[in-house]
């Protein structure tokens, strides 16, 4: 640890679209408190006109800039891998990667997105009846939240998407890992919905460019529980109806403020004050 103090840090994000990320200055602030300079830095595909394909230069270019470690987001969480050395159990089961360490040479690939959701649920949704839930979205952050539901200990698990293929390879690729549990496509919103204990929201819907609802309100039930994990606004009008309608809620705010801890934890082996943390980030997402 001192070792590390001592060294500047040097971490970074990439990913497309992502000049609103409030991870830099969650990392930043929590360095400062920590006591060492730390810079993070945004490598936005967008901006520079990349693709996932440029993703071998892009790490190569980091390391060479010393950065010891990186986050990986939209549209790189899977392309990303083939160029990795290794990965964890929890990354290699998702197919999916969000935080790179790089040291010694070795590009070691986490993903701490399951894990921001799972402390998030418990410290947001405790006791929550984890007998059924229901899950919208069966995409990167899907496979995340569905993780983290089936770690906790979720008896069952229907996984609704648009795309019905998606839904019937995320339970696929999950129900070997949770054999204890029953993990199925949802036939029908309604039925679901009736069986649910809980709902997940996991896809866009309900950021400032995705307004509205990803189901019709009057399937929100006082008994179920709503998990959400869009940030952007925090209030999204699934939280304000399910609300309203006596649900006990969780923003999506806990997942983005968790996973960034467990990124914080990795690139520095240092313990970051998660109540810290996640006090800075209200003061910038509200």
């Amino acid at each position: 640890m001192i070792e590390t103090l001592l060294k500047p840090m040097k971490a970074g994000l990439i990913g497309a679209g992502i000049q609103a990320s409030l991870t830099p200055a969650m990392h930043m602030r929590e360095g400062e408190a920590q006591g060492f300079s730390y810079a993070y830095e945004l490598i936005d595909l967008s901006q520079i006109g990349a693709t996932p394909k440029d993703l071998p230069r892009l790490l190569e270019e980091a390391e060479a800039r010393g950065l010891a470690g990186l986050n990986i987001t939209h549209p790189c969480k899977q392309s990303v891998i083939p160029f990795l050395d290794d990965l964890s159990p929890q990354a290699r089961d998702l197919g999916a990667v969000n935080t790179i360490v790089m040291r010694d040479g070795k590009r070691l690939g986490h993903n701490t997105d399951w894990w921001g959701f799972a402390e998030s649920f418990r410290k947001g949704l405790p006791q929550a009846d984890l007998s059924s839930a229901l899950q919208l979205g069966a995409g990167g952050a899907g496979a995340a939240t569905a993780y983290a539901l089936l770690s906790l200990g979720l008896k069952k698990l229907l996984v609704f998407d648009r795309e019905t293929e998606r839904a019937k390879a995320l339970v696929h690729a999950l129900a070997p890992l949770f054999p204890s549990a029953e993990v199925a496509v949802a036939d029908t919103l309604a039925h679901a919905m009736r069986e649910a204990a809980g709902l997940v929201h996991a896809t866009p819907t309900g950021m400032a460019k995705y307004p509205g609802l990803p189901l019709p309100a009057d399937l929100l039930d006082p008994r179920h529980w709503v998990a959400e994990v869009v940030y952007f606004p925090l209030e999204t009008e699934l939280l304000r109806e399910a609300r309203r309608r006596g649900c006990r809620t969780l923003d999506g705010g806990g997942m983005a403020v968790f996973q960034a801890v467990g990124a914080f934890r990795l690139f520095t082996g240092i313990e970051p004050d998660a109540e810290r943390m996640l006090a800075h980030f209200n003061t910038l997402a509200r």
